[in-house]
């Protein structure tokens, strides 16, 4: 597989879709998903899903009539690059950077503290 690159929205949008229903999936169900809601012509979807093809997250098989497609990259592998990414280009690659911006822009419940200081008591216990 080439070297991961971020997906657009809309092409991120068909692969969420893609890993969250029983491969393979199709057309029809991206349209039925969230094609229609968007107001996205048939052709748009097909253009995007080549794309997906041409960047190595889908693989199709054509049988009779229709197109069948799979994911080939796995969800929480892309997050996993996306995240990666984000901490870098944005929190100089600092996880401490990250949760003081979420803390001093009140994103941060105390629930969601309590649940980080108890991750950490688990990985270094």
């Amino acid at each position: 597989m080439q070297k991961m690159k971020k997906l657009p929205d809309a092409e991120f949008e068909i692969m969420k879709v893609a890993w969250a229903n029983e491969p393979p999936i199709t057309t029809n169900i991206i349209m039925q998903k969230i094609g229609n809601e968007k107001n996205w012509l048939i052709q748009s979807v097909v253009t995007l899903m080549s794309r997906l093809i041409d960047r190595g997250f889908l693989h199709t098989e054509k049988v009779g009539k229709e197109r069948l497609y799979y994911p080939i990259v796995e969800r929480e592998d892309y997050l996993r690059f996306e995240t990666g990414n984000f901490i870098k280009q944005y929190h100089e690659n600092s996880f401490i950077n990250l949760v003081n911006t979420l803390n001093e822009d009140k994103a941060l419940t105390d629930k969601d503290i309590d649940d980080l200081l108890e991750w950490v008591k688990e990985r270094k216990g």
